[in-house]
């Protein structure tokens, strides 16, 4: 089946669905379709270790009678079977309690315009190829130090489909995409005991991804740089969350203003929108039509139009992150958001490098990965396990682990001193390692 002959059935289907709803008394609807289909293959110690086939399709329908709402699924795309969903989904609406805020995005907000986004690039791998690329990627980590002792395997995965969204407003829209990832795990010994680490590259085009070789040689220097634990002095301490762990530092800012939170009242940013909350030069933004970008969406999970938009500015809380049902409960108006932000872009404040701002850091602590759910987005309260290495004179002294950074996100927000010009473009939010004036450092 073509790509464009699915896409087109997909649509069909959407609109058996929502015809379906309407002849059942529906007063409004919305529908999602997606077809997706990929292949994943993991090497272990040059043996296949997992190989998976996906092709999947799911329909959902969300019927409203009113303000009464209810939802069902199938897998099954015969109009049989769709008449059946829809027919569920009514028959549990008519039962459902009333919610004012329920409904549909407002029609004037739906997207009119569709950028070419060049999100879709299928990759034409086979089962082969793709054992024969883990597998180089693989024995360069292997092969690059005797210290090297195991591998965790290296995956390749190419993944690529079509959505469609269409609600009773009349709109209806199609985006298909491509996702491809190449990853290494490896462990490291030495008289010391084992560490392990790993990297990856993951984009929308094949042709972009890093080189297997770059992939495993990238993997193993982490990896060997983690060994020679040293000792965690307990203290207070400039911290850098560098640009992998930097996005999650944003992600807290996104749940704290995401619109559940909000009328929840279960938020430490509750009612500060026009308050300042980070330094001046912090700039926080949306970016959904980026080209290629993983983030990237012409409209929200609701058909509501993406544009870019400031969240931070000058420090300042702009806005909040909306779905139209969040919005209603504000008394405000959707963002586009349903679904998550796109393309989170925090601005760098220094043309500075993670090697220096490690120098400006003078003493501290690398972050580099972080254990438990130690946040609290009610009060700000952030404590976590971290791992990372020790800082002293401006240079990395030693790595180290099982150590606990404890703040408040107010604090850590307010705190940043820079956020660097390394910026990590692999994931939704695109930012550079981040500087933060201070936190508590506790050996565990």
């Amino acid at each position: 089946m073509s790509q464009m002959t699915n896409t087109a059935e997909l649509e069909r289907a959407a609109e058996l669905a929502l015809a379906e709803a309407k002849k059942q008394g529906a007063s409004s609807a919305e529908v999602g379709i997606s077809h997706s289909e990929g292949l994943s293959v993991t090497v272990r110690q040059r043996e296949v270790e997992t190989l998976e086939h996906n092709n999947d399709t799911g329909l959902g329908i969300t019927v409203y009678f009113r303000h009464s709402k209810a939802s069902s699924s199938t897998s099954d795309l015969s109009e049989a079977a769709i008449a059946e969903a829809v027919k569920a989904a009514c028959n549990i609406a008519k039962h459902t309690q009333a919610d004012d805020a329920a409904g549909l995005a407002d029609a004037n907000l739906m997207a009119t315009e569709f950028p070419e986004l060049s999100l879709y690039h299928p990759w034409s791998i086979d089962v082969d190829k793709a054992i024969d690329l883990a597998t180089l990627c693989e024995q360069a980590g292997l092969d690059s130090d005797s210290r090297i002792s195991n591998s965790e395997g290296a995956t390749v995965s190419s993944h690529s489909g079509q959505r469609v969204y269409a609600n009773s407003h009349g709109f209806l829209g199609a985006t298909q995409s491509s996702r491809h990832s190449l990853s290494a795990t490896l462990i490291a010994e030495d008289r010391r005991g084992m560490q392990r680490d790993y990297w990856y590259d993951i984009k929308r085009d094949a042709n972009d991804l890093a080189s297997a070789e770059s992939i495993g040689l990238k993997a193993a220097e982490r990896t060997l740089s983690r060994l020679g634990v040293g000792e965690v002095k307990t203290g207070s301490y400039p911290v850098i969350f560098n640009a992998q762990m930097a996005p999650s530092l944003f992600g807290q800012l996104i749940s704290a203003i995401r619109g559940g939170a909000l009328y929840r009242k279960a938020s430490f940013l509750l009612d500060k929108k026009g308050e300042q909350i980070f330094p001046e030069f912090i700039h926080v933004h949306e970016q959904p039509h980026i080209l290629k970008a993983l983030g990237s969406a012409s409209f929200d999970g609701e058909g509501v139009a993406t544009q870019n938009r400031d969240i931070i500015l000058d420090g300042v809380l702009q806005g909040y992150v909306l779905d139209s049902y969040a919005a209603r409960r504000l008394g405000l108006q959707t963002t586009g958001n349903a679904g998550g932000v796109h393309n989170l872009t925090i601005d760098s404040s220094t043309d500075a490098d993670l090697a220096a701002l490690i120098k400006k850091m003078d003493k501290g602590i690398i972050v580099t990965e972080t254990m438990g759910m130690g946040v609290n987005i009610v009060n700000g309260d952030y404590s976590q396990g971290a791992a990372g290495f020790w800082v002293e004179n401006g240079e990395i002294q030693y790595p180290v682990d099982e150590f606990t950074i404890a703040s408040n996100l107010q604090d850590m927000f307010m705190g940043i001193v820079d956020v660097g010009s390394d910026v990590d473009i692999r994931g939704n939010t695109r930012c550079g390692s981040v500087l933060i004036e201070k936190m508590m450092i506790a050996a565990s």
